[in-house]
């Protein structure tokens, strides 16, 4: 099994999304009020070539504009891409001699627009997503959460995912993506009420994180992102995953995290900073 890690360009959010300040409301506000800018943050895609077939995990941001028009205070104010067309996910799979018919499965982390604008490039291909993430979306209520459903593309009708796989160390449940059950989803709320996360199973579990956190150094010590709803659900969810490292070997791949890359050529792992602690709760 190989895993390609896909930048599709790069992406500048305000610091006070990458690093959330204060609590409540008020932490939710700053991004807005912030002036200050991370500097340009990669997006990354990832292809799991698999016996099975491909497995494509998120598909990146797209190049133009098009799908960044907003009347949404957050995309016109908050957050600014830097994309080439030959960044896009279908120029990079095709790069790899991966052609559309050779997808067996896309699965989606959470719908925003820099995880999901690439899914045009995968039209017609099997694709799932945590059913809860697909019902937010929806209608004016998901417009006022950021979701632009006109970038998907025509023809999107993507499956929720079953929830009924064995656990996962401190995950009571997973969703094979496999039949031999070697790559699974996790769910991992926090960003999104139902942001779900791709465990690549075995000596070194490989963890696509999505936006459970911008950088490892972030799940190390705790730290919830600035846009997350629930403070206390990212954090029991970052707990979890430090959980999971300190019962297996585990490489942690957020997708706007510099070092992703190099972190997957190298098979650098987690080390977590603190001894476990109790759970908060557990996930729905």
């Amino acid at each position: 099994m190989q895993i390609h890690a896909l930048r599709t360009g790069f992406v500048q959010i305000k610091r006070a999304q990458q690093i959330g300040v204060g609590h409540g409301l008020a932490r939710r506000v700053r991004p807005f009020l912030d002036s200050t800018w991370t500097d340009w943050l990669p997006t990354y895609a990832w292809a799991i070539e698999h016996e099975e077939g491909v497995i494509v995990v998120d598909t990146g941001s797209a190049s133009g504009d098009a799908h960044l028009r907003s009347w949404h205070p957050y995309h016109r104010f908050d957050v600014r891409f830097r994309v080439e067309a030959r960044e896009e996910l279908g120029p990079q799979l095709r790069a790899l001699g991966i052609g559309t018919s050779d997808v067996a499965k896309v699965v989606v982390t959470h719908l925003h627009m820099d995880h999901g604008a690439g899914l045009p490039h995968v039209a017609g291909r099997p694709t799932v997503v945590h059913a809860g993430e697909l019902q937010a979306a929806q209608g004016l209520s998901g417009r006022l959460q950021g979701y632009l459903p006109g970038q998907w593309g025509t023809g999107f009708d993507p499956q929720g995912l079953s929830w009924q796989g064995q656990p996962l160390g401190p995950f009571e449940s997973t969703a094979p993506l496999t039949r031999s059950g070697d790559v699974v989803a996790v769910q991992t709320p926090g960003h999104t009420p139902h942001h779900l996360s791709v465990v690549i199973k075995g000596d070194v579990n490989i963890f696509l994180a999505g936006d459970t956190s911008y950088t490892q150094d972030a799940l190390l010590v705790g730290q919830v992102d600035g846009v997350s709803p629930d403070e206390g659900q990212a954090q029991n969810t970052l707990q979890r995953i430090r959980l999971l490292a300190a019962e297996r070997p585990l490489v942690y791949l957020p997708t706007h995290d510099p070092e992703s890359a190099s972190r997957l050529s190298t098979l650098d792992v987690v080390t977590p900073k603190a001894s476990p602690v109790r759970l908060a709760a557990t996930l729905p």
